[in-house]
């Protein structure tokens, strides 16, 4: 007989049960009605699967669709029930890995001989519907690695068995099964196939096994799942003001950038997109005297060995681009990430502590050997700059480093609009440079942080870089989908690797502690992040064209460039639409490029020396005024750098 154990539940109520009892067991315990909606288990706040044995005491809440949870475990279920549709419907197909995050949809690959059309896709859906109806529960089973090998192998799994070797060595391997289709999967899953409410497969593509061009061409097909028909409609409605949202689509719209496969992950600039860009680089850069940062500027070519030095070569050898130098057995790496430089430019010269904290802020361009397949737009690209940071500190300023570090966060988002920030801290994965007591007290310090800036801090197990623990900032946008925006990070290995010293109040030489951080993070994907965010419709102060003049009719016209050019002068970017369309069109034209303020220039403007000032998705024309008055009115705006132009 197994020992006995010891569940509590959220309430605080305790029951005892014998050593291997599952989750759902423990749920059938407490009552018929909750067993019935249970869809997985939570243990310090790590999901578990239904069929998980329980050996030890521990405290347990039962996950149902009311969590936010349940949705991704209901979205996890779907998926393998998609490749069970798929496998019925087209047997030679081989199955691929499925989606690690399901917040919001999941996918497979399959290794198919011709591309999925529409009709297939249809078909798929139809047999997923009825797998649905039957109702069939999900198993566990653990088995041996050679059993799992044998099993992959009976089904002809080719790319099974290589994603099996992808696992380590001392690691558990679970196989999950409803009715026919057996995979490799950690869980959880819900009970049975019916409590997954409601499907709808929503497109396909191709891919490259592994996200290698070299490889097997393979096949994606997306879909999402949630609960109910009714969860599942107002989620499909948030993806079509999606698409319209799309960065891709917007930017283009908007002349912002352009992307071409000549140059795969490396946008172009248009006039508009360098405007907003540089914009958000001022703003950025004008911050830096107020938190004490000076800029750096490193090369963009290294000899390998400052990687190896830093960790980096064996960690994203295959992320970098590499080439062969001019002598013999010189191998020079692309830059990629700027803290090796600025590690190596921090151990050029004899530090003191007086000159502590050292803030070095670095805006170059990036590159990263990004695999073709993860490509997307500018928010996953091979070319980008961050608004970057390191901060060489003693240990004891770590603290006041970290609090100025929200500040200047919380300053940056206010004047971009970006509201209901949450924080969390990412502690180390089972991969990490450095010592785990080292490691404690940086997450530590990290968490106390973020409660000190009065926030509720989460906690991401195991998902800091393998360097350092993170605080990472999280926003909801307007669609309800959650992005990471800036980090900071206590470094655990690199002044170490580097031998970074500077000399103490003793006299003696001591270890710098290391931050790096990110407000931004990379330039590219915050634009389009942004953009999706705001529809293009930015603040004021950052909008690529601020103003548009209209005249109203040729005669109009002199006076419309005589203002552009005042605004002008005042750094406000103004541009006169005389052309011969309607003043209608005109203005509709305005609000889809998403101008902010438009100027209408009539025969009373012309005499009295005003502008009739109209906002964008106003329908009405705001109060006249003169011209001079707006001109300095938005050179404030510009100056305090506000949402609206008009206060």
């Amino acid at each position: 007989m197994s020992d006995s154990i010891q569940i509590t539940l959220p309430d605080g109520q305790e029951l005892d049960f014998e050593g291997g009892v599952t989750v759902l067991e423990v749920a059938e315990r407490i009552g018929p009605g909750l067993a019935k909606a249970a869809l997985a288990g939570r243990i310090d706040g790590q999901i578990v699967d239904l069929r998980l044995p329980l050996h030890e005491s521990a405290a347990l809440e039962i996950v149902t669709n009311r969590d936010e949870a349940g949705g991704e475990i209901i979205r996890h279920s779907a998926e393998h029930v998609m490749a069970d549709a798929v496998k019925r419907l087209f047997p030679e197909a081989q199955v691929d890995a499925g989606r690690s995050d399901h917040s919001e949809k999941f996918q497979y690959d399959f290794l198919v001989e011709e591309p999925f059309t529409p009709e297939d896709i249809e078909r798929i859906e139809k047999e997923m519907h009825s797998i649905l109806s039957q109702a069939t529960p999900f198993t566990r089973e653990v088995m041996t690695r050679e059993e799992a090998a044998s099993l992959f192998r009976s089904l002809g799994e080719e790319l099974k068995l290589s994603r099996l070797g992808d696992i380590p060595e001392d690691a558990e391997i679970t196989i999950f099964r409803h009715g026919p289709f057996a995979d490799l999967c950690r869980g959880p899953h819900v009970g049975h196939t019916k409590q997954i409410g409601a499907i709808k497969l929503l497109e396909s593509s191709g891919t490259y096994f592994r996200g290698d061009e070299r490889g097997p061409k393979l096949q994606r097909i997306y879909g999402t799942a949630f609960e109910s028909k009714k969860a599942l409609k107002s989620h499909l409605a948030r993806l079509e003001e999606a698409k319209k949202r799309d960065h891709r689509r917007v930017g283009q719209e908007l002349g912002l950038f352009h992307l071409d496969a000549l140059a795969p992950g490396s946008p172009f600039y248009l006039p508009k997109g360098m405007t907003l860009y540089n914009e958000l680089i001022r703003f950025v850069q004008d911050l830096y005297p107020k938190y004490g940062y000076n800029e750096v500027m490193t090369p963009q070519l290294f000899r390998s060995e400052l990687f190896k030095t830093s960790g980096h070569y064996d960690k994203f050898y295959d992320d970098m681009y590499w080439f062969e130098g001019s002598d013999e057995g010189e191998e020079l790496g692309v830059k990629a990430m700027n803290c090796p430089g600025h590690c190596h430019l921090f151990s050029t010269g004899v530090r003191s502590y007086r000159e502590l904290p050292i803030r070095w802020a670095e805006f170059s361009r990036l590159h990263r050997n990004e695999r073709s397949g993860t490509l997307n737009g500018i928010t996953r690209v091979r070319t980008f700059a961050q608004d970057d940071a390191h901060i060489y500190c003693e240990p004891d300023q770590v603290p006041e480093e970290i609090d100025s570090f929200f500040r200047m966060t919380a300053e940056v988002y206010e004047k971009l609009g970006v509201e209901g920030v949450e924080m969390a801290v990412s502690t180390r994965s089972e991969e990490f440079l450095g010592e785990p007591e080292d490691w404690d007290i940086a997450e530590k310090a990290l968490i106390e942080a973020v409660e000190r800036a009065g926030f509720r801090c989460r906690i991401k197990e195991g998902e800091a870089a393998f360097y350092a623990p993170k605080v990472e900032a999280d926003f909801k946008d307007v669609l309800g989908r959650s992005w990471t925006l800036a980090t900071i990070q206590i470094d655990m290995a690199m002044p170490g690797r580097f031998g970074l010293g500077y000399v103490g109040r003793d006299g003696e030489l001591h270890q710098p502690a290391m931050l790096h951080r990110a407000v931004l993070g990379s330039l590219e994907r915050f634009i389009g992040i942004y953009i999706e965010h705001t529809g293009g419709d930015f603040p004021f102060w950052l909008s690529p064209l601020q103003v548009v003049v209209l005249p109203i009719s040729d005669r109009h016209s002199a006076r419309g460039q005589e203002i552009r050019s005042a605004l002008s002068s005042a750094h406000i970017r103004a541009e006169v639409d005389d052309r011969s369309e309607t003043l209608g069109f005109r203005i509709r034209d305005a609000e889809k490029q998403k101008i902010p303020l438009t100027l209408v220039i009539g025969d009373e403007e012309v005499e009295r020396g005003t502008v009739s000032p109209r906002l964008r998705k106003s329908k009405q024309a705001l109060d006249a005024m003169s011209a001079d008055a707006l001109v300095k009115e938005l050179q404030a705006a510009n100056a305090e750098r506000r949402l609206a132009p008009l206060a």
